[in-house]
């Protein structure tokens, strides 16, 4: 097979190719209706859907349960080589991403159809960002859709954040080449949310974070392996001693590895519990 025979990528029942037309004049490219959809603007399309189009969240995207939308930030560059950034203002290291050529690839975006900040929020990938977490997640797959801007060089035109109210998050403290990445994972945390993408609600609300807990540890066959038996307490069949012991090996893992969420944790159950009169 030639390289020009190689098949196209799909992005969930639809197929894409390289091409350097923005996507407003592609007739091969039609939205599908309803969606949850994911416009990522990067200068590197080609990396997705990447892990996103295997496992659980691949079939969805191919059952079309959300949509995929990599929007080339080069075709909206300036001149023979498409320049899409500069020299930062002031002087120092690394360049820039233009506020004008960014701005034209928002406004691009937003001609695709989105709706209120609310329903449809605009994430600049960015280490100054505030960090994601599961919350953030499930906010994300309540509304219709995201746009996300993957950073990179030494970042964005703060105008364009500005001008924009883009909201800024960070995958963690620490710092990558670029946001393509960090979307992934942050896609990757927020389609699995989505109905029917899991198939058994049930699995969300026992994992890790969904009850601001660490999950506990988990066990299956054989009962005994190199000298490690599984706890008696998971073979006997009582629910209740079964949930009960779950529960004290997530606040135990938790308050070990994870001090922030166990205090943020007890304070909720603090405040949650009626005051005596």
């Amino acid at each position: 097979m030639s390289q020009d025979d190689k098949p196209s990528k799909s992005h969930g029942r639809l197929a894409i190719g390289a091409s350097a037309q923005p996507r407003d004049l592609m007739t091969d490219r039609p939205d599908l209706a309803g969606a949850w959809t994911a416009r990522v603007i990067t200068l590197f399309p080609e990396a997705f859907p990447g892990v996103l189009g295997h496992s659980l969240t691949g079939r969805a995207l191919d059952r079309g349960l959300w949509q995929l939308d990599p929007i080339d930030l080069r075709i909206f560059g300036e001149g023979r080589h498409r320049n899409v950034d500069d020299t930062p203002a002031g002087g120092g290291a690394g360049m820039v991403l233009r506020a004008d050529i960014m701005g034209r690839a928002l406004d691009f975006a937003a001609r695709r159809g989105t709706a209120s900040a609310e329903n449809w929020p605009l994430i600049y990938l960015s280490p100054r960002g505030r960090r994601f977490d599961q919350s953030m997640a499930r906010r994300l797959s309540k509304a219709r859709g995201v746009t996300m801007v993957c950073g990179r060089f030494e970042g964005l035109d703060q105008r364009v954040i500005d001008h924009y109210g883009m909201e800024e998050v960070s995958l963690g403290d620490f710092v990558l080449t670029g946001g393509e990445i960090a979307a992934q994972a942050m896609l990757d945390a927020t389609v699995r949310l989505l109905p029917d993408v899991l198939g058994n609600e049930a699995s969300t609300e026992e994992e890790s974070f969904s009850d601001g807990l660490l999950e506990h540890p988990q066990y299956t066959k054989p009962a005994e392996w190199k000298g490690h038996a599984i706890p008696p307490v998971l073979l006997s069949g009582h629910h209740g001693e079964i949930a009960k012991w779950r529960r004290q090996q997530s606040e135990a893992i938790t308050r070990d590895r994870r001090p922030d969420l166990w205090d943020a944790y007890e304070a909720r159950n603090t405040s949650d519990k009626p005051k005596k009169r």
